[in-house]
């Protein structure tokens, strides 16, 4: 549901994916975020993560917004796709060409594996095609990740600091296949929708210094983050569609709803009869600006700090 635009400065979003259903990981982000925005009397918007169109389901995008319907989520303005957005994605990969910034990469899979370290979010690329010429084959190209630390503040997580270059590496920016990265599309839409703040779940966080560094370079503003703790199935994994987690029923949105609030750990949760009692509550109990560090979860990346 569109809500009409308000005045105030603060502007948060939620980017699900639509490879599937919303299930109950990705209801406590939603939860998260639209609390978050609402406490703050700002807008929350809506963006439709499908760059990566050969994942994504038919149907799905409309699911996820029947969904957030249902629990009574309502949101500002119009959706946002990414499938539609390849002129600004391309934009500001010539941009960052422009500063000598990337490079053309054709190292395989298993090349990786032979050469790469395992850093804070999967193998740290060597940058073995850096110094080699253009390829007139299809290529991935890469950033040249600065030497350095990067760290923020995060509102839930307290400080976060890595140094991106050593624990990360040159990322990828554009596949070979032509599909644009994660990292460079969301960085592009935060500066087009004007986010301030971005409430997502913490298995994002190790993304965040790479967003960081993608905003400095392309000279754009960085946003203020909360990162949430992520629902672990029962053997310990990330909920999510990879992990065949169950859909939400938006047949039954109290009881999911009441669990996300209860998961997030920001009060005692009562009973409620309607969505408009829930809806209430959560913002009684959400206590915004004044936000505990809670929930913290260790990860088994020894060289993301936080502190």
């Amino acid at each position: 549901m569109t809500r009409l635009p308000t005045e105030r400065g603060y502007r948060g979003r939620f980017a699900p994916s639509p490879t599937g259903p919303l299930h109950f990981g990705s209801l406590v982000a939603a939860l998260g975020s639209y609390l978050d925005a609402r406490s703050h009397e700002g807008e929350w918007l809506l963006r439709m993560e499908d760059v990566d169109t050969p994942r994504v389901m038919a149907g799905a995008a409309d699911a996820i917004l029947r969904a957030l319907e249902a629990y009574g989520f309502e949101w500002d303005g119009e959706v946002m796709y990414q499938s539609r957005r390849g002129e600004a994605y391309q934009a500001a990969l010539e941009r960052l060409q422009a500063q000598g910034l990337v490079y053309a990469c054709r190292c395989s899979r298993k090349q990786l594996a032979e050469t790469a370290k395992r850093g804070i979010d999967g193998l740290v690329y060597s940058g073995a095609c850096r110094d080699r010429p253009p390829f007139s084959e299809p290529a991935a190209l890469r950033l040249i990740a600065p030497a350095r630390r990067i760290a923020f503040n995060d509102a839930w997580q307290g400080r976060v600091a890595c140094n991106l270059q050593a624990e990360s590496g040159d990322f990828v920016l554009k596949r070979a296949d032509g599909v644009y990265a994660y990292q460079l599309a969301v960085v592009v839409d935060d500066a087009e929708q004007a986010i301030t703040d971005i409430v997502r779940g913490a298995d994002l966080l190790t993304s965040t210094p790479r967003q960081i560094a993608l905003q400095e370079y392309l000279g754009l503003s960085t946003p203020r983050y909360l990162h949430l703790p992520v629902v672990l199935d029962a053997a310990g994994d990330k909920l999510s569609k990879q992990t065949l987690a169950a859909p939400i029923d938006a047949r039954r949105p109290l009881p999911a709803l009441l669990a996300a609030l209860g998961f997030l750990g920001i009060g005692e949760v009562r009973p409620v009869g309607n969505l408009d009692e829930f809806w209430a509550q959560a913002r009684e109990l959400w206590p915004g600006a004044g936000l505990p560090l809670r929930g913290r979860r260790p990860f088994h990346q020894t060289a993301l700090e936080i502190a």
